[in-house]
């Protein structure tokens, strides 16, 4: 029957209309609602999704004939029956799948993604092209359609996501009793975690100081027991090879999902990686550092023709992205600028900043004041939309840098008026959103809350070395 599905379909072409239609059992799987209380995972299919929603847009554009290469890492929730359980899920009900995206039509994509996340495809058997939906623009996004008729579920065996998160959002708890239900969990968990997170600053502290590093992170928020391995390992290799870890010096250290080195010239240790593969990466790192110095010559020519815009690289926003990718992307970026002629002044962008985005067909203005740019932007149109926008671009910027200011202050005051031993706040939280819990924070001061690590989410939750995750718009 999979095998008819399959030759069925490819006598036709997917509109946008038809895939969103043939995905809704991978939405219903991986849809960030449902991972409420697993943030870091959350985060990933959120960042997963939008990128998988820009390729599928871009093979929506006229013309489109190849899209780059993509790997996505989703994970996908088990949505049948308890019978029907998949050895393979982990006791938190889900399972990590990776893929890599090169299809360069619609229906090959919606397959490959159901296939890979072993998702049922007999659906597609049914889906009729929307006339409707068919007049839409070809820039239309995809979003995440969650609703199907209730016969659906009854027939199919899934469970209906609209039902589960009625569930879950009808009892939304205040803060004052959710930490009087919490608190002592997150004391206790806290408390054992003392002796790892004295460790781990230890051995951060050790490492650093010894080979000269600038700085020792974490791509992902690993727990404290997880990290502490993750140095002594390092540790380890220093000891048996101390003349590999000689490169090192100045540079800064992230341990990920992969070994490398990523756009801002981190050098990455992929945290799955045995010590023979982390010594063959310091081995390369003097061709890595020379890839680097070709990407800052690329961003400093592309701000010469640019009126003085700089590129910038934001690590926190969306997945890694390594150093020859980020290369190949400045080069194709300036070959095309080069190209065409711009008369811009060479200071008249002055202080203004830019991403570059692969998977984007239009130019765009972010909330925080940077340019959105696509590779493949046309130089001309580019040029006339940087000197329309430049004026609300710095007004943004501005008011950016405000917030920020704002947000360090506030968060200095919570701090010392809660006596909390941390305070921080999950990526998706914006600077308006902090200052404004920060805020209600100190008015309503929680004596509960003092000596604990607390960051600011969309959710609560106890984490498991007693961190407290706290919605930004917690209930009073």
């Amino acid at each position: 029957q999979r095998a008819w599905c399959s030759q069925y379909f490819q006598q036709r072409t997917l509109s946008g209309a038809d895939a969103v239609n043939a995905l809704r059992p991978f939405y219903f799987a991986v849809h960030p609602d449902f991972f409420g209380q697993y943030p870091r995972e959350r985060e990933v299919n959120e960042n997963s999704l939008k990128r998988l929603n820009g390729y599928l847009d871009n093979l929506q554009k006229p013309g489109s004939h190849s899209v780059q290469p993509m790997k996505l890492t989703f994970y996908v929730r088990d949505t049948r029956d308890s019978s029907d359980v998949q050895a393979d899920l982990l006791t938190s009900g889900f399972r990590s799948v990776s893929f890599t995206l090169h299809t360069n039509d619609i229906l090959s994509t919606v397959m490959n993604v159901l296939k890979s996340c072993s998702l049922p495809i007999e659906h597609m058997s049914g889906l009729k092209a929307s006339a409707e939906a068919s007049e839409r623009p070809p820039e239309a996004p995809f979003y995440r359609p969650i609703k199907w008729d209730k016969s659906y579920y009854t027939f199919t065996g899934f469970r209906d996501p609209e039902q589960e998160l009625q569930q879950a959002r009808r009892v939304e708890p205040v803060l004052s009793l959710w930490l009087r239900n919490n608190e002592p969990e997150a004391t206790k968990k806290q408390k054992v975690s003392l002796p790892r997170r004295e460790e781990l600053i230890r051995l951060k502290k050790e490492l650093c100081h010894k080979f000269y590093l600038a700085d020792i992170r974490w791509q992902r928020s690993w727990g404290v027991a997880h990290r502490c391995c993750q140095l002594q390992s390092l540790s380890r290799l220093s000891q048996q090879n101390p003349e590999a870890l000689i490169n090192l010096q100045g540079h800064t250290i992230v341990f990920a999902d992969q070994s490398g080195m990523n756009a801002s010239g981190h050098v990455m240790l992929g945290t799955m990686d045995v010590h023979h593969q982390w010594t063959k990466l310091f081995e390369q790192l003097s061709s890595y550092r020379s890839l680097l110095q070709q990407t800052e010559w690329l961003k400093e020519r592309i701000s010469l023709l640019l009126g003085g815009t700089q590129v910038i690289h934001m690590e926190r926003l969306g997945p890694v992205q390594l150093i020859a990718e980020h290369y190949s992307t400045l080069s194709t970026f300036h070959k095309s600028l080069v190209s065409r002629r711009l008369r811009l002044h060479p200071r008249s962008l002055q202080g203004l900043t830019m991403l570059l985005e692969n998977d984007r067909s239009n130019p765009s203005l972010h909330e925080m004041g940077h340019f959105i740019v696509p590779t493949n932007c046309d130089p001309p149109k580019l040029q006339v939309f940087l000197q329309s926008q430049a004026p609300e671009a710095r007004l943004r910027t501005q008011r950016k840098n405000q917030l920020q200011v704002e947000e360090d202050a506030v968060v200095k005051l919570c701090l010392q008026n809660l006596s909390l031993r941390s305070l921080s706040k999950e990526p998706s939280v914006s600077s308006s959103q902090m200052i404004l819990c920060c805020k209600r924070l100190v008015e309503q001061r929680f004596p509960l809350m003092q000596g604990l690590h607390i960051c600011v989410s969309h959710f609560y939750s106890v984490m498991q070395d007693g961190d407290l995750c706290v919605p930004w718009d917690w209930k009073n």
